[in-house]
């Protein structure tokens, strides 16, 4: 499985938006954020201004990503709740907009209930620590 320069981008873009959806960006999204943007090899100070800009770039159009294949957008839905997630709180806006990605993508809906179950059942389990991006093991599974 090959991870084309669109995925990357449709999948960096894509959390930008997602954590961007609250209007607020937290400390653990930020960080977050800024670690999957160098697994995904971005750089840094592009990345930083990405996040420092999204809630006022009136240019970004909200679109969810559309992947070449179901085991990226998968990956992109776990990793999303993870970051939508990092400051213990899933607001509705981002969940209605992860449910689009998961609609676009033609991901079936019980699964990302299946997965978002799972992620509330770890986090009243794993209190302060960092998530495992499943980009990361996509990336090292297509080297």
């Amino acid at each position: 499985m090959e991870l084309t320069v669109k995925d990357r981008s449709n999948y960096l873009k894509g959390l930008l938006i997602l954590i961007g959806k609250d209007k607020i960006i937290s400390e653990a999204e930020r960080n977050n954020l800024m670690e999957i943007s160098a697994i995904l090899g971005f750089d840094r100070e592009f990345c930083k201004n990405a996040i420092d800009e999204i809630l006022f770039n009136e240019y970004i159009i909200e679109e969810p990503p559309l992947f070449s294949n179901m085991e990226i957008a998968k990956a992109f839905v776990r990793d999303g709740m993870n970051l939508a997630f990092s400051d213990r709180e899933l607001h509705l806006y981002e969940l209605n907009w992860l449910n689009s990605v998961v609609e676009t993508n033609k991901i079936d809906p019980g699964w990302k209930l299946e997965e978002f179950n799972r992620l509330q059942e770890l986090s009243s389990v794993k209190h302060a620590s960092k998530p495992e991006f499943e980009i990361s093991s996509l990336i090292k599974r297509a080297e």
